[in-house]
């Protein structure tokens, strides 16, 4: 009867949409046009260089990764230091976003990881990203970019503490079995075989993944070079900080030609795709050498059972948002101007609005900090601007989506919920003493 009741709902649902939505209207044709470029964008730039290497390794983590090294290192009774310790730096290697660090949870998740430090790595992976924290401290000034950093490493322990806590019957109840079962010892393959084979999977995900370089040198065709931070990059022109701090935005018909400002950042971005390659070729040779055909098998089945679990989610999540936010710069439903008029100031309302727009967002790694610029451009206030930069990187509408499949309702609900709440509060606080 439910099984009905939820069809008939879901069919009354898309009725009432056919009958009264005014697609007739330029707002609304717009708002589907901005959901299926959103969905385009998020096909073409994360699917295949990003969540399909990500889903790949949590597959693996399901196949070769003993069960009983999970459970000592991030089980319920594992070592609290280490296990929080760990999961709260995740970030700092892999440069993710909301969506595609959650195959890599699901991995930990269900090979017997405790709740605790399995939420405190799905915060800190798309939270703690190295460069996009300098990026805040360039462009959003130093004081933005070490709160952003202190805060994210803070809250992935806190939110992990206490969502074991608040579960701790539950996840008592999970991992008791475990222990009157003999637990697999994974694949009996050398320790260092298995790292090495990890290794190139990560490689293959971070370097394919290498993020633009923020310095930028622009040639105008008057003859003008303008060095600076790349603040804003679109279809109509670039925005440079220099380093008098000015803002300096040049028209796209008015650039001669661009260049990277020359470091070891931008040389491993000139060349990340024959890096990604050389380690896709390493993971060839391990696969040859190591692995069997029932390895292969066993592992290919545990990453399609995984991706056909999150990817379909992620897509309708991905249309939500697009359809309710649109792209960065674009309207859709929700006019940003609504956004930058509410969250002026530094009010507990201004901050916790922030951080739950922040987190029904979805941002690609990185963007969210040219859209802040924006938005503070427009009167939002440094307290709120820190909420959305804890909040919105770190949750989406279509990584809730997957999370709810994952670890239910609840635990979903609780979790986000509490990732709104520090965010609240840490965005009041910077506000404060700012």
């Amino acid at each position: 009867m439910n099984d009905k009741l939820k069809k008939l709902s879901i069919l009354g649902l898309v009725f009432l949409a056919a009958y009264f939505v005014p697609f007739h209207s330029e707002r609304v044709m717009g708002a589907v046009y901005e959901s299926l470029f959103m969905l385009q964008e998020y096909a073409r730039e994360h699917v295949i260089l990003c969540l399909i290497p990500a889903i790949l390794i949590a597959g693996g983590i399901a196949v070769f990764i003993s069960q009983a090294s999970v459970i000592k290192y991030f089980g319920a009774k594992a070592n609290k230091f280490l296990s929080y310790g760990v999961a709260s730096v995740s970030g700092t290697i892999l440069a993710v976003c909301s969506c595609t660090v959650l195959p890599l949870f699901g991995g930990i998740y269900y090979r017997g990881a405790g709740l605790g430090p399995a939420t405190a790595f799905l915060y800190s992976g798309p939270a703690i990203n190295v460069l996009a924290i300098v990026l805040t401290a360039r462009i959003l000034g130093w004081k933005m970019g070490l709160a952003r950093a202190l805060a994210a490493i803070f809250m992935s322990v806190i939110i992990g503490l206490l969502m074991h806590f608040i579960f701790i019957k539950e996840e008592r109840a999970r991992v008791a079995p475990a222990d009157d079962l003999v637990l697999d010892n994974g694949s009996g393959r050398a320790l260092w075989k298995s790292t090495l084979f990890f290794f190139s999977l990560v490689g293959v995900l971070v370097f394919a993944n290498w993020g633009k370089p923020a310095g930028m040198i622009i040639e105008t065709r008057e003859g003008k070079t303008i060095t600076g931070t790349r603040v804003l990059l679109d279809e109509q022109r670039i925005v440079l900080k220099v380093d008098s701090g000015e803002e300096v935005g040049v028209p796209r018909d008015q650039i001669a030609g661009t260049s990277y400002t020359r470091n070891l950042y931008s040389s491993i971005y000139d060349n990340r795709f024959f890096i990604a390659g050389a380690f896709l070729i390493l993971l060839f040779v391990i696969l040859f050498l190591w692995f069997d055909r029932n390895d292969m098998k066993e592992w290919m089945n545990s990453s399609w059972d995984l991706g056909m679990q999150i990817i379909p989610l992620l897509f309708i999540g991905v249309v939500i948002a697009g359809l309710a936010l649109g792209r960065p710069g674009k309207e859709a439903l929700i006019p940003s101007q609504w956004i930058a008029m509410l969250v002026g100031g530094n009010s507990l309302w201004a901050n916790l609005f922030a951080s739950i727009s922040g987190a029904l967002m979805y941002f690609a790694t990185l963007t969210e900090v040219p859209i802040l610029q924006g938005l503070m451009g427009s009167g939002m206030g440094k307290g709120p601007a820190l909420a959305l930069l804890l909040s919105g990187p770190a949750v989406s509408l279509p990584s809730m989506l997957v999370l709810r499949q994952v670890m239910g309702t609840k635990k979903m609900l609780v979790y986000v919920s509490l990732v709104i709440l520090f965010s609240t509060v840490g965005g009041f606080l910077f506000g404060m003493l700012t």
